[in-house]
């Protein structure tokens, strides 16, 4: 797997396939093999697609305290593939710092993909409520973390039929490290609201958002739909966190209409 060296440490991706490049990000506890099975559609749709580990997960050992380092590092993969243009989908905390993305380099997105995510900052409940996550994982261990944080992203329907997946995922994880959960943590707890960055954009925005997702609120779902000029929206009533393994097919469908969209716009 080819690394490029960022900030004391390395950066892991991939990079696979010609055409319109297509910017993969995952979420937080995950690594670049959640898109693993999921990318092949847009492969063999003859597009560009690159993924990475963000910084502390995975194979990506460099170090990152912000989620507008994280962006940092994305782009730092992007100079040296010298991509000049490509669409940007981000998973969760992905989303987060493919916002980062499109805050310092908004020419270089014809598109933006938000996939169980949002611009908002948090407020107070949710500040508190990572600083109880952080005080667990001191207490007992990030695998006792992971291992409860995993299951509950999934809706109830899919757990049972996604639990190999959900065991993977909690395994990648485990391997990550108290200090880099706890530092994504932190990071996330501190960025910044990206609502203008988003109003701004200019471009065509997706939304995937899970019904019955349990990180985010229905408020902050419906919120950001305002902020785009032109979006492309999503709304999966019986998945959770998780489209990409809930709602495999029906995920891969709208982003790959999306990249069409894209182009054409």
């Amino acid at each position: 797997m080819p690394t490029i060296n960022w900030n004391q440490g390395t950066i892991n991706f991939s990079d696979e396939g010609r055409g319109t490049a297509v910017l993969l990000l995952h979420g937080f506890c995950e690594s670049m093999m959640v898109w693993d099975d999921w990318k092949e559609d847009l492969l063999e749709e003859n597009y560009r697609v690159i993924a990475l580990d963000l910084p502390g997960f995975g194979g990506s050992d460099a170090k990152a305290t912000s989620i507008a380092q994280m962006g940092q590092a994305v782009m730092a993969v992007c100079e040296h593939l010298g991509l000049k243009k490509g669409i940007c989908v981000g998973h969760s905390m992905g989303g987060y710092v493919a916002l980062e993305v499109a805050a310092a380099q908004p020419a270089w997105l014809i598109g933006l993909g938000l996939f169980h995510s949002h611009p908002f900052a948090d407020d107070e409940d949710q500040a508190k409520a990572r600083q109880k996550s952080i005080d667990f994982i001191e207490r007992n261990g990030h695998v006792h973390y992971v291992k409860q944080l995993i299951p509950r992203l999934f809706a109830q329907r899919t757990g049972t039929s996604a639990s190999f997946r959900r065991d993977m995922l909690i395994l990648r994880a485990s391997r990550s490290g108290s200090a880099a959960i706890v530092t994504a943590i932190k990071a996330m707890a501190r960025r910044m609201d990206h609502s203008k960055t988003l109003k701004r954009f200019g471009r065509p925005v997706l939304f995937i958002n899970g019904a019955r997702d349990p990180i985010y609120t229905t408020r902050q779902r419906q919120d950001q739909l305002a902020l785009a000029a032109v979006s492309d929206v999503h709304i999966l009533e019986r998945t959770g966190h998780m489209g990409m393994i809930e709602e495999k097919q029906t995920t891969q469908r709208a982003v790959r209409q999306f990249v069409r969209f894209c182009e054409e716009w």
